[in-house]
């Protein structure tokens, strides 16, 4: 099986807690806070673990809030290549207002990074990951980051199969087609609709802009997730949809990082992307039907891939 690393350069100590009523100008007594790792990387490689693969996350952490971040990947049972950021770890805070239901999210910055760092973690990556490794950038990229920083590390990693999925104006470039595409781009239906400049109403014209990107050079394979209806991706051999298997959702939280998940790890293990796109899509079902942040269950992901449907368009 294939090695995976996903890649997080912009984490964040995810703090969330509750309050009876958001109002301004007053102090607001919260209820009891969690604390929990974010990031798209990070997430990504909980996903695989949970589903039985292993994946290493490469996560970038400094100071305190850093340390107290790596300790809680250990606690998920990951094994994290800490690199140094450029600065202290950021938080996010998300309050919830439990009269009206309504969650106020509060998302810091991060420490700015220079080109000289970023290629230096590029570096790390090269020496830590064999040739045939899935190498998956998932989430925000950091503060300094060019949006010619994705394309630059699918150079520099070759021959290393690199999976994108991220957004803003790193997205925007690796839709214009630069060189070299990466192995997997994917993106969301609000994201391709922004791209396309069309509405994207059916799954057949969501496939017709994939192909679209994907013969423009954007990826060898490019995914457009559709919510509940699914996701479409374009391939040389042609065009898929796979279905969205669950009837109801709990939490949306964690989707598309689980569905990246479920989807590397399939690849990884050798089978055709068809079928991982199933897979991913059986992983994103599983985790709408789970609370908060505990992305895709093993349970409910059993359960969801044989209702998973697979389609050549």
């Amino acid at each position: 099986m294939s090695q995976i690393l996903t890649v997080t350069l912009n984490p964040a100590l995810d703090l969330a807690t509750s309050t009876a009523q958001v109002s301004p100008n007053r102090k607001l007594r919260c209820g009891p806070e969690s604390a929990e790792p974010g990031g798209g990387g990070v997430n990504v490689a909980r996903a695989i673990t949970q589903l039985g693969g292993a994946a290493r996350p490469l996560v970038a952490l400094g100071g305190p809030t850093g340390d107290a971040l790596a300790a809680l990947l250990v606690d998920y049972g990951l094994d994290p290549l800490r690199v140094d950021a450029p600065g202290e770890t950021r938080h996010s805070f998300a309050v919830t207002d439990t009269a009206s239901g309504d969650q106020y999210r509060f998302v810091l910055n991060g420490p700015i990074w220079t080109e000289a760092q970023l290629d230096s973690v590029l570096d790390q990556i090269v020496a830590q990951a064999p040739e045939d490794a899935l190498i998956v950038f998932s989430g925000s990229m950091p503060p300094g980051a060019e949006p010619g920083f994705l394309p630059r590390a699918c150079t520099r990693l070759a021959p290393r199969r690199v999976i994108i999925d991220t957004s803003g104006p790193h997205l925007d470039l690796q839709a214009q087609g630069v060189s070299p595409a990466p192995y997997v781009l994917r993106m969301d239906s609000h994201e391709a609709r922004d791209l396309s400049g069309l509405p994207l109403e059916t799954r057949a014209d969501s496939a017709a802009f994939a192909e679209t990107l994907r013969q423009r050079g954007a990826g060898e394979l490019v995914i457009i997730a559709r919510g509940a209806d699914g996701s479409v991706m374009a391939t040389p051999d042609g065009q898929w949809h796979t279905s969205a298997a669950n009837d109801r959702v709990v939490s949306a939280i964690g989707a598309g990082d689980s569905f990246v998940g479920g989807f590397t790890l399939a690849i990884a293990k050798g089978e055709s992307p068809p079928e991982a796109l199933r897979r991913g899509a059986a992983a994103a079902a599983a985790a709408v039907i789970s609370p908060g942040t505990q992305l895709c269950r093993p349970e409910d992901y059993a359960e969801m891939l044989p209702r998973t449907t697979l389609l050549k368009l």
